[in-house]
Parts: C-alpha cells; structure tokens; sequence
C-alpha cells in the first residue's frame, strides 16, 4: 500500500532527532501529513536510501517514498522545524540538547518521547529559551528490516497538554496516530516506568513478547519488580497514572493469575502481535548499550532515597550488564523458572 498524495495545505515542519525504530515508524507514519526530517546514524540513511515501510498498529503495510522525506545525519538539519521530536536513548539525552542549542528555530517546539521520567528536565536545562514537553510512547516498535518499522503492540501517545502543540496533535490525528493530551505528564511517565520494568525480563528471555508475557514465571518476575516500584513510589509520594482500565496495582496483582486467564483478559485491552519485542531486547541484539539504569536504575534510586531495597530490580540491573558484555546476539537467554528462581534467591537475600 503506497501512502496517499498530501493534502493542499500548509506543510508542518517535524524534525525526528536521534531517529531509530520509534522515530522512523513515527516518521513513516507522519510523512504523508508534514514535511519530516529523520535526523540519525550514517547507517540510517544508507538505510532508507530507497525509503521505507511501516507496519502493524492492524494497518497495512505502508512504503514511503525516499521523497516524501529527508533522512540526515547532522543536528544542523533541525533549522526551521516547527517541532522536535526527540527520541535518542535516555544517556545521550544531555548530549542531544546541546547539539540542538543554537541549532533550533526561535518557536520551535521539543517534545521528548523517551523512556525514563527526567529526560524533559534535562532538555530544559540545555535549552532555556525553548519550550519542551514531556511525551510518552506506549507501544512497541521493533525494526524487522533496515528500512521496515512494525507497531507490535497498542496504544496512544501522550504528550504534555499546551496550546502551542495543537499543530502536531492535530497532524498525529490526521496520520491516524493515537494520542491524548494530558495534564498529569509526570504521572504517566511514572506508569510507563512500571510497564517498561519487563522490558529487561523481555530481553532476557529472548522471546517475542507475546510468548514471554503468556508465561507465568516472567509474569511473577515483573511482578517482583513493580511491587518494589509501588513500594519506592509510595515512600516518594509518587501516585501513577492510570493507563487502561485497571490501577498499577490492580494490574500487578493481573500477573499471578493462570496463563489462560491472564491471556483472555489482556487480550481485551492491550494487542501485542507475534513480532512485538522490547526494545531493550533490540538493543542486546545490536550490540548497542541498553536503558537499563533508566529503568530498573530508577526504581533503584528511588528506593535509596527512602531507606528501601529493590533486590529483584537490582539483580535485573546486572543480568543486563552480563548480557551487555557478551557479543551481540550471544547473551544468555533465561527460561522463566530459572530468572524467578534468580530474583528469588535475590530477594532473600536482602
């Protein structure tokens, strides 16, 4: 399915910087809908030389044509974007506000659409005369080919509630992107944070997240986890949005229950198609360092900060690190009964 003409308007200008599998399939999608610039690695334009396709989110496949977008590999080629789509790891956030620093035009508009809770602040501080927003993306997005982005899981994006980003919310509407605009940004992205807690687990088990989700073990393995994130949340005054029709809790509880039920009542709020894997999972495969110590590290911090232990989420942290340091594609793929068990010992330790 090749995307259809663009309509006879006034073109918004949307720079994707630090552009990988969220910013491409982002960028596929808006490209019909606003002139998009993907700003990435050298081997992202080598890449999509010819273009790209997006898939998933129950869409056909869609090709964009290399000319329906501009691929870059310098942050200079944000100069005049109405919007800045920031979607680079989490530890290279302070070094892309300094490369947008004098780069950007004097209205534009940054939104941060990264995993972690403090990558908005840390933009902020390097660009003071700009307004940034927090975002947050809730679904999977996994590159099945160079130049092929697949949606492997549900939902809507969210961004911080502000006039001037009417402009985008108005063309992710016309791209047939979900959104909501939000007044309790800090809430959501604490929610997020115990959704991305399995993103490790994931990784680990080597599995799609669809198979790795059915099984109970992982399920009991992320539930140790959010439990020491409530816990951490709770000391800190943290109250977690809640994102489907169920609280943080009362999903966390979800988790125990038998694989066919657990399968049937999350098959009715949140699709995850056979090829959806997290994006941690991505990252050991690639060889590229994961978003561990924004993820399990935070919860980590917090609980320090109040007197807490998080043993299960601090055992995740160096599986990780074992599985960052062996050669790509190589690392340890844990069944459910062993990393439970491995989390469990942990615990007990404590």
């Amino acid at each position: 399915m090749s995307q259809p003409a663009p309509r006879s308007r006034p073109r918004t200008r949307i720079a994707i910087f630090g552009a990988g599998s969220v910013g491409g399939y982002l960028g596929g999608r808006l490209a019909a809908f606003a002139d998009v610039t993907l700003v990435g690695r050298p081997a992202l334009a080598d890449a999509l030389r010819d273009g790209l396709t997006v898939s998933g989110a129950g869409r056909p496949p869609t090709v964009v044509a290399p000319e329906r977008l501009t691929v870059a590999t310098t942050p200079d080629a944000v100069a005049g974007a109405d919007f800045v789509l920031v979607t680079v790891k989490s530890a290279a956030t302070a070094e892309a506000g300094r490369e947008l620093a004098g780069r950007l035009s004097p209205a534009a508009l940054v939104v941060s659409l990264q995993n972690g809770v403090h990558n908005p602040a840390v933009l902020r501080a390097a660009l003071p005369a700009h307004t940034v927003l927090a975002g947050m993306v809730p679904f999977n997005v996994v590159r099945t080919e160079p130049a092929v982005f697949h949606q492997g899981t549900s939902g809507a994006l969210m961004i911080d509630a502000n006039p001037r980003a009417l402009p985008l919310v108005d063309v992710l509407v016309e791209a047939g992107v979900p959104i909501q605009v939000r007044e309790d940004m800090p809430e959501v992205q604490h929610a997020k944070l115990l959704m991305n807690l399995n993103n490790a687990i994931n990784a680990l088990s080597g599995l799609p997240l669809r198979d790795q989700l059915g099984r109970r073990d992982y399920r009991a393995c992320l539930a140790l986890c959010q439990g020491e994130a409530l816990a951490a949340f709770r000391a800190e005054g943290i109250r977690p949005a809640k994102l489907g029709p169920a609280s943080a809790a009362r999903t966390r509880r979800l988790l125990s229950l038998p694989d066919p039920l657990f399968r049937r009542l999350a098959s009715s709020t949140l699709r995850v198609d056979a090829q959806a894997r997290s994006s941690m999972w991505e990252d050991l495969e690639r060889g590229r360092p994961t978003e561990i110590d924004s993820v399990q590290g935070e919860v980590l911090a917090i609980a320090r900060r109040n007197g807490l232990t998080a043993p299960a989420n601090a055992r995740l942290i160096e599986l990780i690190r074992e599985a960052e340091a062996a050669p790509p594609g190589e690392s340890r793929h844990w069944s459910g009964t062993d990393l439970l068990a491995e989390l469990t010992r942990a615990v007990a330790a404590a």
